[in-house]
């Protein structure tokens, strides 16, 4: 598991998360970002040619030491300057209130620990900061739930841990963060893995 982990699966998940549909709902969550920028499960680095032109500067996590070999090669086409770091946002590195914006693209769903990682990510925003975010997760309709909640251990083991049937609002709402925008559709199909969460979420 831990060669699929590191060596198969970031590359997976590179491929997959590159598709066209996607790119929109990247453009308009990134549009809204300012200040001090980290960003929750870098991944690969697909979000940097999205950033504004005004951020030059943004630290990144991401828990799989595999993405790294891919993550430096967009980093090294982007003009913006990337602090990287190789760690679990269950336990961030940083002080409270550090940051101006914290974003997660398709991130919430793999993380083992969520409730900790939206705990640290409420923790390292400042009082006025802002949570971006775009996920997927759990369909309003019972019949894709079901599928969802049937599917999701195969999915834990293809997709690194990725959840089918997490929640996305409650989630934020249970760890605290007030939510000024959201938008729930589907984006795409299968319907199981395409009902998105976009919005922005505070202290």
């Amino acid at each position: 598991m831990r060669i699929y982990s590191q060596f198969i699966s970031p590359r997976l998940m590179n491929l997959f998360m590159s598709v066209k549909e996607i790119a929109p709902y990247r453009a308009e969550v990134l549009q809204h970002a300012r200040g001090k920028v980290l960003e929750v499960g870098f991944g690969s680095g697909l979000n940097l040619p999205y950033y504004p032109a005004h951020i030059p500067e943004i630290y990144t996590v991401d828990v799989n030491e595999g993405m790294q070999s891919l993550a430096l090669k967009n980093i090294a086409r982007s003009s913006i300057q990337v602090n990287y770091h190789t760690l679990s946002a269950e336990k961030l590195p940083f002080p409270g209130s550090s940051f101006d914006t914290v974003i997660s693209t398709w991130t919430l769903c793999s993380i083992a620990e969520v409730g900790k990682a939206l705990a640290e990510i409420y923790r390292v925003l400042k009082p006025d900061g802002q949570f971006l975010f775009a996920e997927h997760g759990l369909s309003p309709e019972p019949r894709v739930q079901k599928w969802q909640h049937r599917l999701t251990p195969l999915q834990k083991i293809i997709a690194d841990g990725c959840h089918l049937n997490r929640n996305i609002e409650a989630l934020l709402l249970n760890a605290g963060f007030k939510i000024n925008t959201l938008r729930k559709e589907y984006a795409g199909s299968p319907k199981v893995a395409a009902y998105f969460y976009i919005g922005i979420a505070s202290r």
